[in-house]
């Protein structure tokens, strides 16, 4: 990190990512001042979706509802708490970064979009009839954590210079980062009911990985295994 002008720098390279979390965290302050009932139509309800979803495959088109199916994005703007919220932002922060530094702003926005979104379906898809909301950006974390995994498998990585780490971190350690945190989740969701949305952190991992495996572009400083 360079030593002058540090707050120049860190505008420069993660900008855009900034502008992404401080957007979160504006959502969260009327949160924080009003009943949660009021975000809960921003938040996934699987049974719901899945109502819709059926009514749009049988061509009932009167009974869908096509809120539904954007809550499948929204969720991830939504924390129920302020330690919900900060412990995601903090890891958002850190994987989004590599991707920034990796593969640039643009594809860092689309990847947050489609893990959020393929951590929502996963989540209603293993909880077809359940009615409890689902709210947080852990499905897109998770979803950085499978797009770094995805890239590694497919290239030999640079160690990434990006802050908030103190120094540069060997590829293979993130990596291996990603799949113990795969491990966790699916650990997790085979243990049975707990309070956290594992199939959103499993299907934003999926999601991410699919992305780095297949569809991004080779970073300008990797080499090809």
């Amino acid at each position: 990190m360079p030593r002058h002008h540090p707050i120049r720098w860190l505008w420069k390279e993660q900008g855009p990512l900034l502008l992404l979390i401080l957007v979160i965290c504006l959502f969260h302050v009327p949160q924080m001042f009003f009943e949660n009932e009021a975000f809960e139509r921003f938040e996934v309800v699987p049974a719901e979706v899945v109502s819709s979803w059926d009514a749009l495959r049988s061509g009932d088109f009167q009974d869908v509802r096509p809120a539904e199916f954007a809550t499948l994005l929204t969720y991830a703007f939504l924390h129920g708490d302020m330690d919900h919220l900060l412990g995601n932002m903090l890891f958002l922060w850190i994987f989004a970064a590599l991707a920034s530094e990796l593969i640039g702003y643009r594809w860092m926005l689309t990847v947050f979009v489609i893990t959020a979104i393929g951590g929502g379906i996963c989540h209603v898809a293993l909880n077809r009839d359940d009615i409890v909301p689902m709210l947080g950006a852990s499905g897109a974390v998770t979803g950085f954590e499978g797009l770094y995994l995805g890239m590694a498998t497919r290239w030999h990585l640079p160690y990434p210079h990006v802050w908030p780490m103190s120094r540069p971190v060997p590829p293979a350690n993130l990596a291996i980062l990603a799949v113990l945190g795969y491990v966790m989740d699916f650990s997790g969701y085979i243990s049975g009911p707990s309070g956290i949305a594992h199939g959103a952190h499993l299907g934003g991992f999926f999601a991410g990985m699919a992305l780095g495996a297949f569809v991004v572009p080779m970073p300008r400083l990797a080499m090809r295994r």
